[in-house]
């Protein structure tokens, strides 16, 4: 528009009727500079995003590759990771320690970053969400995918390569809700705002049943995500109740809030620490003798426990414990395992061999 009012200023009142088609040319001459220079500068300006977002991806940058794909001189090139070099050091500790580094080998740009997840990081993070079998196929693809697009091109194919095997199998547990996902985020919701919910739950005998709960902990453990709450229509109304997430088919949330004492507080890491298998019961010290070929793998999958004695090819183990998970467990690893004490845990460990046993005889 400008342009075009200088002209016809111009062309109406020129000061030299003869200078009149020199003035316009000058008027449309200096107007092409000014949009070339904005151009030109839109341009670097979307060519330092475009090379800042490869190098965040992890890519190690060629300067003189930079300057053929974008069709500029490699002194322009070298100026736009100058450009960027500043703008990480003025910026070291928002950005999580950027440190541009180049080189010499290669001839190559390289961006280091705290808070960057390296490869190995992030085929740990997909092997472990696909050992997990929790979510369905289709949440699983599509937590990969995010996790992928922080790499490279390149390594992106590397990792394809890597799980291509173990996604094409894949089996995930069984689910009776719709989105596992969404109903975590809705229960954590909840527990943040200490809000009493009711939820029509699937137990196990796949009969439907309506709790009104205080919920107040969410855990994973052996392939599923379990919701720990207090049932308020029972006599211990502060007892844990383990629900399974994928079970619960609708939740009501209700208007109303509660309050918890902090003895009524639930520790997480104590109940990762002493539970198994996320089934409730009673707290005990218990002992028991290990003959097995790997007491390190009992310690793992028991925390809280620990070797007192070695004798007579048994080790001793002591372990608190919570739940009735623990027995499970302990019967899993067969006659590798002697129960010690207390009493009723050595009662309840043989009730339980003799029942498998009628099972057979």
């Amino acid at each position: 528009m400008y342009v075009y009012i200088q002209i016809a200023i111009w062309w109406l009142d020129p000061p030299n009727t003869d200078n009149v088609i020199g003035g316009v040319c000058r008027i449309v001459n200096k107007t092409m500079q000014s949009e070339t220079r904005n151009r030109m500068e839109a341009d670097k300006k979307d060519r330092m995003l475009e090379i800042f977002f490869r190098l965040m991806k992890g890519e190690d940058l060629s300067a003189r590759k930079l300057a053929t794909e974008y069709d500029i001189s490699p002194r322009s090139i070298s100026r736009d990771f100058t450009s960027l070099k500043t703008f990480f050091d003025l910026n070291y500790d928002k950005l999580g320690k950027p440190e541009l580094v180049y080189n010499n080998a290669s001839k190559t740009y390289h961006l280091n970053m705290d808070s960057f997840i390296t490869n190995a990081e992030l085929l740990s993070l997909a092997k472990l969400l696909i050992g997990c079998r929790a979510f369905s196929e289709r949440e699983l693809h599509t937590f990969i995918d995010k996790l992928k697009t922080h790499t490279t091109p390149e390594n992106r194919n590397k990792l394809n390569n890597l799980l291509y095997k173990e996604l094409n199998h894949y089996t995930e547990v069984y689910h009776d809700c719709d989105s596992l996902i969404g109903l975590i985020w809705d229960l954590t919701e909840h527990i943040e705002h200490r809000r009493y919910i009711t939820i029509t739950y699937l137990k196990m005998n796949r009969t439907k049943a309506d709790y009104k709960i205080k919920p107040v902990s969410l855990m994973f453990s052996e392939y599923y995500y379990y919701l720990i709450a207090y049932e308020c229509d029972t006599a211990n109304q502060y007892e844990p109740h383990f629900f399974r997430v994928d079970r619960i088919l609708n939740i009501i949330a209700h208007m109303e809030h509660f309050s918890l004492k902090q003895s009524q507080e639930i520790d997480d890491g104590i109940i990762r620490k002493t539970n198994q298998l996320m089934f409730p019961g009673k707290t005990q010290k218990i002992c028991f003798a290990f003959s097995g070929p790997s007491v390190q793998a009992v310690l793992d999958k028991i925390p809280s426990s620990k070797v007192i004695d070695v004798k007579n090819g048994e080790t001793i183990i002591e372990a608190d414990t919570y739940g009735d998970g623990i027995r499970m467990f302990l019967l899993s690893q067969g006659s590798w395992v002697r129960a010690l004490k207390p009493d009723t845990f050595v009662e309840d460990m043989k009730n339980e061999i003799e029942k498998m046993y009628k099972n057979y005889f």
